[in-house]
Protein backbone atom coordinates (compact mmCIF):
# COMPACT_ATOMS: atom_id res chain seq x y z
CA UNK A 1 0.00 0.00 0.00
CA UNK A 2 1.29 3.55 -0.96
CA UNK A 3 -0.18 7.01 -1.43
CA UNK A 4 0.43 6.37 -5.51
CA UNK A 5 -2.11 3.69 -4.84
CA UNK A 6 -4.23 5.37 -3.13
CA UNK A 7 -4.24 8.16 -5.95
CA UNK A 8 -4.35 5.78 -8.48
CA UNK A 9 -7.45 3.80 -7.56
CA UNK A 10 -9.43 7.47 -7.06
CA UNK A 11 -8.79 8.70 -10.26
CA UNK A 12 -9.41 5.27 -11.82
CA UNK A 13 -12.79 5.11 -10.04
CA UNK A 14 -14.01 8.50 -9.00
CA UNK A 15 -17.24 9.14 -11.26
CA UNK A 16 -18.25 5.39 -9.14
CA UNK A 17 -17.06 7.52 -5.66
CA UNK A 18 -18.99 10.53 -6.87
CA UNK A 19 -22.13 8.86 -8.12
CA UNK A 20 -21.94 6.85 -4.91
CA UNK A 21 -21.76 10.22 -2.79
CA UNK A 22 -24.30 11.94 -4.77
CA UNK A 23 -26.87 9.39 -4.31
CA UNK A 24 -25.46 8.94 -0.19
CA UNK A 25 -26.44 13.15 -0.12
CA UNK A 26 -29.61 12.66 -2.17
CA UNK A 27 -31.47 9.92 0.07
CA UNK A 28 -29.65 11.59 3.53
CA UNK A 29 -31.60 15.19 2.27
CA UNK A 30 -34.37 13.80 1.11
CA UNK A 31 -35.24 11.52 4.25
CA UNK A 32 -34.36 13.67 6.54
CA UNK A 33 -36.31 16.45 5.45
CA UNK A 34 -39.38 14.03 5.23
CA UNK A 35 -38.34 12.54 8.55
CA UNK A 36 -38.77 16.25 9.94
CA UNK A 37 -42.41 16.82 8.86
CA UNK A 38 -43.53 13.40 10.20
CA UNK A 39 -41.71 14.16 13.16
CA UNK A 40 -43.56 17.54 13.42
CA UNK A 41 -46.87 15.87 12.64
CA UNK A 42 -46.55 13.31 14.96
CA UNK A 43 -45.08 14.92 17.85
CA UNK A 44 -47.68 17.65 17.53
CA UNK A 45 -50.38 14.99 18.00
CA UNK A 46 -49.09 12.92 20.53
CA UNK A 47 -49.23 16.82 23.03
CA UNK A 48 -53.24 17.64 21.69
CA UNK A 49 -54.81 17.43 25.03
CA UNK A 50 -56.84 14.17 26.15
CA UNK A 51 -60.28 15.00 27.43
CA UNK A 52 -61.46 13.61 30.35
CA UNK A 53 -64.25 11.63 28.61
CA UNK A 54 -65.73 10.81 25.16
CA UNK A 55 -65.17 9.54 21.75
CA UNK A 56 -62.64 12.48 21.06
CA UNK A 57 -60.33 10.55 24.26
CA UNK A 58 -61.23 7.35 22.68
CA UNK A 59 -60.12 8.06 19.20
CA UNK A 60 -56.72 10.25 20.90
CA UNK A 61 -55.84 7.36 23.08
CA UNK A 62 -55.92 4.90 19.92
CA UNK A 63 -53.68 7.03 17.70
CA UNK A 64 -51.38 7.79 20.69
CA UNK A 65 -50.89 4.12 21.31
CA UNK A 66 -50.25 3.30 17.03
CA UNK A 67 -47.94 6.42 17.49
CA UNK A 68 -46.32 4.85 20.51
CA UNK A 69 -46.12 1.54 18.68
CA UNK A 70 -44.37 2.92 15.96
CA UNK A 71 -41.59 4.99 17.56
CA UNK A 72 -40.99 2.20 19.55
CA UNK A 73 -40.40 -0.12 16.90
CA UNK A 74 -38.63 1.98 14.48
CA UNK A 75 -36.06 3.12 17.17
CA UNK A 76 -35.65 -0.28 18.73
CA UNK A 77 -34.49 -2.11 15.97
CA UNK A 78 -31.52 -1.48 13.76
CA UNK A 79 -31.65 0.15 10.54
CA UNK A 80 -30.72 -2.99 8.33
CA UNK A 81 -33.09 -4.91 9.49
CA UNK A 82 -35.64 -2.23 8.47
CA UNK A 83 -34.66 -2.22 5.35
CA UNK A 84 -34.58 -6.45 5.09
CA UNK A 85 -37.93 -6.24 6.39
CA UNK A 86 -39.60 -3.42 4.33
CA UNK A 87 -37.41 -4.34 1.12
CA UNK A 88 -37.75 -8.00 1.07
CA UNK A 89 -40.45 -9.10 3.21
CA UNK A 90 -43.00 -6.88 0.99
CA UNK A 91 -42.08 -8.41 -1.50
CA UNK A 92 -42.50 -11.69 -0.07
CA UNK A 93 -45.22 -11.74 1.88
CA UNK A 94 -47.46 -8.97 -0.68
CA UNK A 95 -46.11 -9.40 -3.77
CA UNK A 96 -44.79 -5.80 -4.00
CA UNK A 97 -41.45 -4.73 -5.76
CA UNK A 98 -40.95 -1.21 -4.42
CA UNK A 99 -38.14 0.23 -6.40
CA UNK A 100 -34.72 0.55 -4.34
CA UNK A 101 -34.22 4.00 -4.31
CA UNK A 102 -38.12 4.48 -3.41
CA UNK A 103 -37.79 2.23 -0.62
CA UNK A 104 -34.33 3.63 0.87
CA UNK A 105 -35.88 7.18 0.98
CA UNK A 106 -39.07 5.20 2.56
CA UNK A 107 -36.93 3.33 5.14
CA UNK A 108 -34.61 6.53 6.10
CA UNK A 109 -37.70 8.87 6.47
CA UNK A 110 -39.50 6.41 8.63
CA UNK A 111 -36.91 5.50 10.72
CA UNK A 112 -35.83 9.66 11.05
CA UNK A 113 -39.69 10.35 11.49
CA UNK A 114 -39.71 8.58 14.69
CA UNK A 115 -36.55 9.80 16.51
CA UNK A 116 -37.39 13.48 15.19
CA UNK A 117 -41.05 12.84 16.50
CA UNK A 118 -39.49 12.77 20.44
CA UNK A 119 -37.33 15.61 19.73
CA UNK A 120 -40.03 17.53 18.80
CA UNK A 121 -42.01 16.19 21.47
CA UNK A 122 -39.36 17.09 23.94
CA UNK A 123 -38.77 20.63 22.66
CA UNK A 124 -43.05 21.31 22.65
CA UNK A 125 -42.63 19.95 26.19
CA UNK A 126 -40.00 22.84 27.27
CA UNK A 127 -42.03 25.60 26.41
CA UNK A 128 -43.36 27.57 29.47
CA UNK A 129 -46.92 26.19 30.17
CA UNK A 130 -47.77 29.73 30.39
CA UNK A 131 -47.80 30.35 26.76
CA UNK A 132 -50.63 27.59 25.75
CA UNK A 133 -52.57 28.86 28.41
CA UNK A 134 -52.19 32.71 27.10
CA UNK A 135 -52.94 31.56 23.93
CA UNK A 136 -56.00 29.16 25.18
CA UNK A 137 -57.32 32.27 26.88
CA UNK A 138 -57.70 34.45 24.01
CA UNK A 139 -59.38 31.69 22.01
CA UNK A 140 -56.56 30.18 19.80
CA UNK A 141 -57.23 26.35 19.27
CA UNK A 142 -54.66 23.80 19.77
CA UNK A 143 -53.90 23.90 16.19
CA UNK A 144 -53.54 27.92 16.30
CA UNK A 145 -51.18 27.78 19.59
CA UNK A 146 -48.62 25.26 17.54
CA UNK A 147 -48.93 27.15 14.37
CA UNK A 148 -48.65 30.62 15.57
CA UNK A 149 -46.67 30.50 19.25
CA UNK A 150 -44.92 27.26 19.87
CA UNK A 151 -43.60 25.51 16.82
CA UNK A 152 -41.34 28.77 15.86
CA UNK A 153 -39.50 28.49 19.23
CA UNK A 154 -39.32 24.52 18.76
CA UNK A 155 -37.93 24.64 15.42
CA UNK A 156 -35.47 27.00 16.51
CA UNK A 157 -34.74 24.43 19.46
CA UNK A 158 -34.47 20.99 17.69
CA UNK A 159 -32.53 22.36 15.05
CA UNK A 160 -28.98 21.57 16.27
CA UNK A 161 -30.66 17.66 16.85
CA UNK A 162 -32.22 17.68 13.56
CA UNK A 163 -28.46 18.61 11.82
CA UNK A 164 -27.35 15.59 14.03
CA UNK A 165 -29.85 13.57 12.58
CA UNK A 166 -28.75 14.62 9.25
CA UNK A 167 -25.52 13.77 9.98
CA UNK A 168 -26.44 10.21 11.17
CA UNK A 169 -28.30 9.64 8.08
CA UNK A 170 -25.59 10.23 5.56
CA UNK A 171 -23.36 7.81 7.74
CA UNK A 172 -25.95 5.22 7.97
CA UNK A 173 -27.09 5.14 4.37
CA UNK A 174 -24.37 2.48 4.04
CA UNK A 175 -26.64 -0.15 5.39
CA UNK A 176 -28.56 0.16 2.26
CA UNK A 177 -26.19 -1.52 0.33
CA UNK A 178 -28.05 -4.85 1.84
CA UNK A 179 -31.10 -3.56 -0.81
CA UNK A 180 -28.40 -2.88 -3.69
CA UNK A 181 -29.20 0.78 -3.53
CA UNK A 182 -25.95 2.47 -5.28
CA UNK A 183 -24.55 4.69 -2.50
CA UNK A 184 -21.37 5.09 -1.65
CA UNK A 185 -20.90 2.52 0.33
CA UNK A 186 -22.37 0.14 -2.23
CA UNK A 187 -20.17 1.24 -4.81
CA UNK A 188 -16.67 1.66 -2.86
CA UNK A 189 -17.28 -2.55 -2.22
CA UNK A 190 -17.39 -3.05 -5.75
CA UNK A 191 -14.82 -1.30 -6.79
CA UNK A 192 -12.17 -3.03 -3.79
CA UNK A 193 -13.95 -6.35 -5.90
CA UNK A 194 -13.18 -5.19 -8.55
CA UNK A 195 -9.22 -4.02 -7.79
CA UNK A 196 -8.95 -6.85 -5.57
CA UNK A 197 -7.68 -4.16 -2.88
CA UNK A 198 -9.72 -3.28 -0.05
CA UNK A 199 -7.42 -0.89 2.18
CA UNK A 200 -7.56 1.63 -0.26
CA UNK A 201 -10.95 1.99 -2.19
CA UNK A 202 -12.49 1.97 1.79
CA UNK A 203 -9.75 4.42 3.33
CA UNK A 204 -11.04 6.93 0.40
CA UNK A 205 -14.45 6.26 1.25
CA UNK A 206 -13.81 7.17 4.54
CA UNK A 207 -11.88 10.42 3.43
CA UNK A 208 -14.96 11.22 1.82
CA UNK A 209 -17.93 10.96 4.11
CA UNK A 210 -15.62 12.50 6.68
CA UNK A 211 -15.44 15.59 4.23
CA UNK A 212 -19.87 15.11 4.09
CA UNK A 213 -20.09 15.09 7.31
CA UNK A 214 -17.75 18.01 8.07
CA UNK A 215 -19.15 20.24 6.00
CA UNK A 216 -22.76 19.74 6.86
CA UNK A 217 -22.22 20.22 9.98
CA UNK A 218 -20.41 23.86 9.33
CA UNK A 219 -23.52 24.46 7.29
CA UNK A 220 -26.19 23.97 10.40
CA UNK A 221 -24.00 25.95 12.63
CA UNK A 222 -23.81 28.67 10.09
CA UNK A 223 -27.57 28.50 9.88
CA UNK A 224 -28.18 28.31 13.88
CA UNK A 225 -26.03 31.68 14.34
CA UNK A 226 -27.91 33.72 11.27
CA UNK A 227 -30.96 32.43 13.32
CA UNK A 228 -30.19 33.73 16.93
CA UNK A 229 -29.25 37.17 15.24
CA UNK A 230 -26.14 39.35 16.16
CA UNK A 231 -24.88 38.45 19.86
CA UNK A 232 -24.83 41.99 20.62
CA UNK A 233 -28.22 43.23 19.58
CA UNK A 234 -30.29 45.88 21.45
CA UNK A 235 -33.86 47.06 20.92
CA UNK A 236 -33.87 50.95 19.74
CA UNK A 237 -35.52 52.69 22.30
CA UNK A 238 -38.32 53.90 20.11
CA UNK A 239 -39.24 50.22 17.92
CA UNK A 240 -42.35 48.57 19.01
CA UNK A 241 -42.08 46.04 21.78
CA UNK A 242 -43.68 42.60 20.53
CA UNK A 243 -45.99 41.71 23.58
CA UNK A 244 -46.34 38.01 24.41
CA UNK A 245 -49.55 36.16 24.57
CA UNK A 246 -49.26 35.94 28.63
CA UNK A 247 -48.61 39.52 28.78
CA UNK A 248 -52.06 40.43 27.02
CA UNK A 249 -53.71 38.48 29.01
CA UNK A 250 -52.33 40.14 32.26
CA UNK A 251 -53.55 43.26 30.82
CA UNK A 252 -56.85 41.69 30.09
CA UNK A 253 -57.61 40.99 33.47
CA UNK A 254 -55.90 44.04 34.85
CA UNK A 255 -58.92 45.96 33.45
Amino acid sequence: MSFKTIVDIFLNNWPMFLRGAGMTLFISIIGTIVGLIIGLCVGIIRTIPIPERGPKRTLLLVINKILSIYIEFFRGTPMIVQSMVIFYGTAQAFGVQMNRVFAALLIVSINTGAYMSEIVRGGIVSIDKGQFEAAQAIGMTHLQTMTNVVMPQVIRNILPATGNEFVINVKDTSVLNVISVTELFFQTKSIAGATFKFFEPYFITSIIYLIMTITITRILRSIERRMDGPANFIMAGNQMQVERPEDIVRKKQGQ
